[in-house]
């Protein structure tokens, strides 16, 4: 979604966008609204610094949801929302796989940690559910340094590197087309 939409400059459209495919599984607002929040943050990624690119996303989010149906859920999302979530000591941290708490966590991963293998080993090491926790805490990772910190030996081990790496340079090229149009 975040290469899709990263060239969209009118949020109402990025939102609808991000609604029409989280809807498949998960119509609730709060639901939803993670994922609003995730993407945003994505996209701001791409021209920001981490810790920017993460007020970005709030404010824009905040600004832009007010008065819909999705303001009903700022509460829920008030450790993002309102306050540092970087701050947030690492015990009041919840990775249990609830929408709020796996957002939440993986931001701290992200923004706590430099590199990409220190953020998705945190983000492993919280416990409970690691498999979300490290794939949305990787995938801010890997947005922000690309390949770049990304270890070595993790890639090699990687079965059919070559084919994933085929395939990630075609998306790329089907994402740069179908911003351009």
């Amino acid at each position: 979604m975040a290469f899709m939409l990263w060239n969209e400059s009118d949020f109402s459209k990025r939102q609808a966008e991000i609604e029409r495919w989280a809807f498949i599984t998960h119509r609730h607002p709060r639901s939803t609204l993670g994922c609003i929040i995730y993407i945003e943050f994505l996209i701001n990624l791409f021209d920001h610094s981490p810790k920017e690119a993460y007020k970005q996303a709030v404010h824009s989010c905040v600004e832009n949801l007010r008065g819909t149906e999705y303001e009903n859920e700022f509460s829920s999302y008030k450790r993002i929302l309102n306050d540092d979530i970087a701050s947030v000591k690492r015990e009041n941290i919840m990775s249990d796989g609830y929408v709020v708490h796996s957002l939440e966590a993986a931001l701290w991963c992200f923004l706590n940690y430099d590199r990409y293998s220190d953020a998705v080993l945190e983000a492993v090491n919280l416990g409970e559910d690691t498999d979300t926790i490290a794939f949305i805490t990787g995938t801010m990772a890997g947005m922000y340094d690309q390949m770049e910190s990304i270890s070595e030996e993790w890639i090699t081990a990687l079965a059919r590197i070559d084919d994933i790496l085929d395939l990630s340079e075609r998306f790329t090229q089907f994402c740069f087309e179908k911003s351009k149009q």
